[in-house]
């Protein structure tokens, strides 16, 4: 999966912390994960675009969500093949199949434990889904 994603690395209280440049971050004070030892949890990820756009398919900002997961885990030294976990919140749980497609793409061979719930809205109103990622890095 290529991405398009810029990940800044800053050491926070004995834990390797990635941002992504999200607005969202310094507001709530999060960030986009956090590697402590051998774990690493990256936090609810919408599918939006470099220029803050979101794509009208529910696919494609799930694949776009993957994409900025994965460059995240790598930023902390993880891969997709250490996630053990996904969680997934979708505001039409009615499309779970366009989610399951690029979820099956993507983890089809790893098989993380997952979750999918649909939840009333995102933080934004295009955003049709949020995905949390958990790895645990050998």
């Amino acid at each position: 999966m290529a991405s398009n994603v810029n990940i800044t690395i800053t050491e926070r209280a004995g834990r390797t912390c990635a941002s992504s440049g999200s607005k969202w971050e310094p507001k709530m004070g999060y960030s986009r994960a956090v590697r402590s030892g051998s774990w690493i949890a990256v936090t609810g990820t919408v599918g939006v675009n470099a220029d803050g756009s979101y794509s009208p398919s529910l696919a494609e900002q799930t694949r776009r969500s993957l994409q900025i997961i994965q460059a995240a885990l790598e930023s902390l030294g993880g891969r997709l093949d250490h996630v053990i976990r996904t969680r997934m919140y979708v505001t039409d749980v009615s499309k779970w199949e366009q989610v399951a497609g690029v979820h099956g793409e993507v983890f089809g061979e790893i098989r993380p434990a997952t979750t999918i719930v649909e939840v009333a809205k995102l933080i934004d109103a295009e955003a049709q889904i949020e995905i949390e990622a958990d790895a645990v890095v050998p």
